[in-house]
Parts: structure tokens; C-alpha cells; sequence
């Protein structure tokens, strides 16, 4: 019997994938109502045990284990990007617009704040060359930027993995911690979100992060947070990388 229930399980991954999904939801908002009285919001419960599951299996998380197979296509970037699109058909391109001088300010301090901030750790972790410097600091922008980085100045792959680290971190931080400090900062309302994309910039954390929080939103902080990345392309393995090598050649 318990056979017949995994093959037909493991036939229909994704549907399966989804009443996982569901379940997990489902307790999520039960915990969130009745344990926490609503403290903490019930999607970022769900995101914590989305994570702890995470651990299981080996290099895909719990996909690894075939009758969750189908996870790594429901958490995978085709359906997450469907989302974003979907969601953006609801944005006001008026809102844009009026916010696009902070929108751009955002970006601009968001990618120079997080690099130079990732060199002092780097720094502080023994590592004094500009070009290890420069990769581990574009990591802390985003694990998308740590690598092209490293890749673009021939940095090792043991600096390249810590910079990818750092932007997975980032990541997590991210898309847990917005839901808490969503209504102290003020993020309730698309000029907001599209200046926290930009000073966050990791568009998976803030994408997950503002859905928990306002799913509204999710468009308008994904806007910036996507140029960031661009952003972060440009200038981490060129000016910034420079800058460092002045002080660190």
C-alpha cells in the first residue's frame, strides 16, 4: 500500500509539490493566529520551515528525496519569475514613476553601502588583496554579483565560494526579517518598497520578504532590486574594484 502511495506521489510531483505547499501554509497561519497571536506574520513562519526542510537532502534540499521531487520545480526560478510577472500586472505605473529620483538614489547607495560594507568584514577576516577584497564585497550585494565578480578579476574559488555565501546570507536575512520590521521602516506602500528593493537588492529575499508582508508590493521592490543586480555587475568589478586597488595594490 505504502508503495502504491509513493509511486502515484512520485508521479505527480508537482501536484503533490503544491498540497505540500499548502499544508505548510495552512499550519503556518494556524501558528501565526493561535501561538504567536499574530506577532509574527504566518508566511514568515512558513519561510522558517521552508528553510529547516532545506537541510534535507543534499544539493537540491529536500527535492533530493524523490517523492518531494517535485519541490525543485515549484521552488525553482521559472515559477518564482511567473509570480513576479503575475504580480506586476497590478502595479501603477504612475507610482513608478514619481519614484524614480529615490528609486535611482536607492540602487546607487543600496550596491555601495553592501560592497564596501562586505570589504571591512573581508578585511576583518584576514583578506587584503583588492581582487578578494572587491569579490567578497560583491557577494555581499547579492550571490549573483559575487561570482561574476570573481570570475571577471580571476579570484580563487575559495574566495568566490565565501562570496557566494555572503549572498545567500543576505538572502535569508532578507526574506525573514522584512515581514518584523516592514511597519517600523514604513514599507506599506509601493514608493517604499521600490526604495527598499533598491537598498536590499537581492531580488529573491526581496521578492519573498515583501510577498510576506504585502503581496502588492512584491512588483515594485522587485523592479529595483532586479536593476541592482545589473547595477552591481557594472560596478563591483570596475570602479569599485579600482578604488580598492588604490589602497590595496
Amino acid at each position: 500500500m505504502i508503495e502504491i502511495i509513493e509511486k502515484v506521489l512520485m508521479k505527480n510531483g508537482l501536484l503533490f509539490a503544491f498540497l505540500f505547499v499548502g499544508v505548510i501554509m495552512l499550519f503556518s497561519v494556524w501558528a501565526s493566529r493561535k501561538i504567536t497571536r499574530d506577532k509574527i506574520p504566518g508566511v514568515a513562519i512558513a519561510i522558517l520551515i521552508g528553510l529547516g526542510l532545506a537541510f534535507f537532502g543534499d544539493k537540491k534540499g529536500i527535492s533530493d528525496i524523490p517523492i518531494f521531487a517535485g519541490m525543485a520545480l515549484l521552488g525553482g526560478s521559472m515559477l518564482r519569475d511567473f509570480a513576479v510577472v503575475a504580480t506586476a500586472m497590478g502595479a501603477d505605473l504612475d507610482k513608478i514613476r514619481h519614484a524614480g529620483l529615490a528609486g535611482l538614489v536607492s540602487l546607487l547607495v543600496g550596491v555601495a553601502f553592501s560592497f564596501f560594507g562586505g570589504v571591512i568584514i573581508a578585511f576583518a577576516m584576514g583578506y587584503q588583496d583588492a581582487i578578494s577584497l572587491a569579490t567578497i564585497g560583491a557577494g555581499a550585494c547579492t550571490y549573483i554579483v559575487g561570482p561574476v565578480t570573481g570570475t571577471a578579476l580571476g579570484a580563487s574559488s575559495e574566495v568566490i565560494a565565501i562570496s557566494v555565501a555572503a549572498g545567500v546570507v543576505k538572502t535569508i536575512v532578507a526574506t525573514i526579517g522584512t515581514p518584523f520590521i516592514a511597519k517600523y521602516i514604513g514599507l506599506d506602500n509601493p514608493h517604499s518598497a521600490i526604495v527598499f528593493g533598491g537598498l536590499i537588492g537581492t531580488t529573491s529575499g526581496v521578492t519573498a520578504g515583501l510577498a510576506a508582508t504585502d503581496p502588492k508590493l512584491v512588483p515594485y521592490g522587485a523592479l529595483t532590486a532586479t536593476f541592482y543586480t545589473g547595477l552591481g555587475c557594472l560596478l563591483c568589478p570596475s570602479i569599485f574594484y579600482l578604488a580598492l586597488k588604490i589602497f590595496f595594490s
